[in-house]
């Protein structure tokens, strides 16, 4: 059955990961639910007595240590590598995005560089979908894609905005419109998804003027 279904539907075949690219993706995880711990004890350490403060403050230095070591083996992994050195080399040439950064776009999207922009952005669940049925036009939302990344890239984009006129241009240009800002931070988001593959693609660096598109 099987044999059947494979010969009648031909799925496409699931190319496995290489073993560094799984643990450079297990890694950025394992970060992200580390500093999940270490706002949560932010949060007790303002709430709670200061008599609790000393079992606390311990367990933030031992995730803060556990986060460090995390980056440290994310950046060596990098290093091994002459493909993943060039591609962090380029992503990191946009300001806003930072060594975990690229290492979640090199370890979980490695298809960036290789598709459409259309692609890139869905892949990432970046692309607005019009709900729609019969009569009935809903609100376009996004939907899908790699939540992981999505996530990373937003976080990007909170700092990019600070530090990219390109993107700090876009985003409250957005507002001006009317946009509600995490709309506007989503299209930014996908801005730089377009970007980004139209970079790894092409292999070119950061152009303040290519990137005004």
């Amino acid at each position: 059955l099987i044999a059947h279904y494979g010969d009648a539907i031909k799925p496409e075949i699931t190319i496995i990961k290489a073993e560094n690219i799984r643990l450079m993706s297990d890694l950025v995880i394992r970060r992200n639910q580390l500093l999940s711990m270490q706002t949560m004890e932010k949060n007790r350490l303002q709430i709670l007595p200061k008599t609790l403060h000393s079992t606390i403050k311990p367990m933030l230095t031992a995730i803060k240590n556990q986060i460090t070591n995390i980056e440290q083996k994310l950046v060596k992994l990098i290093e091994v590598c002459p493909e993943y050195q060039t591609k962090n080399t380029l992503l990191q040439s946009v300001p806003g995005i930072g060594s975990i950064a690229a290492a979640s776009i090199i370890s979980n999207v490695p298809e960036l560089g290789y598709i459409t922009n259309k692609q890139a952005a869905s892949l990432i669940g970046v692309a607005p979908v019009t709900k729609e049925s019969g009569r009935y036009k809903g609100k376009r939302v996004i939907q899908g894609g790699r939540a992981q990344v999505r996530t990373v890239l937003y976080m990007a984009m909170m700092s990019a905005m600070q530090c990219n006129p390109v993107f700090k241009a876009t985003y409250t240009r957005l507002v001006a419109a009317g946009k509600p800002k995490k709309v506007a931070i989503i299209a930014c988001v996908r801005k730089m998804v377009v970007i980004l593959n139209s970079m790894l693609r092409d292999g070119v660096m950061w152009d303040k003027n290519l990137a005004k598109i």
